[in-house]
């Protein structure tokens, strides 16, 4: 027990004394054509937002138009990699869109 009061402690000496800075010393990142760095991710991260979702669009017309030529109720090889191609280019863009 004496040992756990004695280790938090120093943990809590070392907290006080070792202030984090990092708030302080924070400042936009400009890239060197005098752009911030965010925006510039952040426009790039649009650009492929809008590619993908692009691509998506194509892939489910294609399993569309697939389906509704294919008159049996089993579904052939290729329509099932377009549907996890489809599946893939939503999570990236969700995954994109989640992280700004």
């Amino acid at each position: 027990m004496k040992r756990l009061i004695v280790a938090l402690l120093a943990l809590l000496m070392a907290l006080t004394v070792f202030p984090q800075t990092r708030e302080k010393d924070e400042r936009p990142v400009r890239l060197p054509d005098g752009r911030l760095q965010a925006d510039a991710i952040l426009k790039d991260a649009h650009e492929k937002s809008l590619e993908d979702a692009t691509e998506l669009l194509r892939l489910a017309d294609e399993l569309k138009k697939e389906l509704e030529r294919n008159e049996e109720r089993v579904l052939s090889i290729d329509s099932i990699r377009t549907a996890a191609k489809i599946e893939d280019l939503a999570k990236r863009i969700k995954k994109r869109l989640k992280r700004f």
